[in-house]
């Protein structure tokens, strides 16, 4: 588990604010449950470099090819009905095979960040394995970032940002629902590059509702 246990301190706002941003909780499960693709929303922001997690730079270290960036791929994803699918499927799939742990209980050090393969992990081991196997599908990586967010206890999480061009969406082990990043509650502190090998701010930005969907 990301161990950043940052004093901010931010509330939720109602989902009369959701609606008033175009992005209602009720639209976003209608889309979730839709065969079609979801509703277009803004995307984030970024605001310059970051530092990168130490964790990711170890990672990177052992496994360079999961940490390599290829900017002849495209930035965005094209959602489409197969694309979507594929996405969610995935999501769905890793969410549902790996076994929570921390770090400790299962490497026996604070952070480490890895690909799950003996089928247990935490949040940062999700986003990789999500990662790994949507770009084997074709997903272009350049797409897929890796996001620390504040979550709603306060403390550090990570979860995967596709980018599409109909906004950014969240792929999270808390929640089989894939929310636009607007909707998520929580507060946007970094995510990778998609310009250059390292991490890029974004600068607290704070999601002001969570969509009422079930897991």
């Amino acid at each position: 588990m990301l161990h950043h246990r940052l004093d901010l301190r931010h509330k939720l706002a109602g989902a009369a604010l959701a609606f008033a941003l175009g992005l209602g909780a009720a639209g976003v499960a209608q889309a979730q449950s839709a065969p079609g693709i979801p509703v277009a929303s803004a995307p984030a922001t970024a605001s310059g470099e970051a530092r990168a997690p130490y964790a990711w730079v170890d990672f990177c270290k052992r496994m360079p090819s999961e940490c390599r960036l290829d900017t002849r791929e495209p930035e965005r994803v094209e959602l489409n009905t197969k694309s979507w699918k594929t996405i969610v499927a995935v999501n769905g799939k890793v969410n549902r095979e790996i076994e929570p742990v921390t770090d400790e209980e299962h490497w026996g050090v604070v952070d480490r960040w890895d690909i799950p393969t003996d089928g247990k992990g935490d949040c940062e081991d999700y986003v990789l394995l999500k990662r790994k196997r949507l770009a084997e599908a074709g997903v272009p990586r350049r797409a897929m970032l890796v996001t620390v967010v504040i979550d709603e206890e306060n403390a550090g999480h990570a979860v995967l940002m596709i980018r599409t061009d109909k906004g950014d969406f969240m792929l999270d082990n808390k929640r089989n629902a894939i929310l636009p990043w607007s909707q998520t509650g929580y507060v946007y502190v970094k995510r990778e590059s998609q310009y250059q090998t390292g991490w890029t701010s974004l600068g607290g930005q704070q999601s002001p509702t969570v969509a009422s969907v079930q897991r």
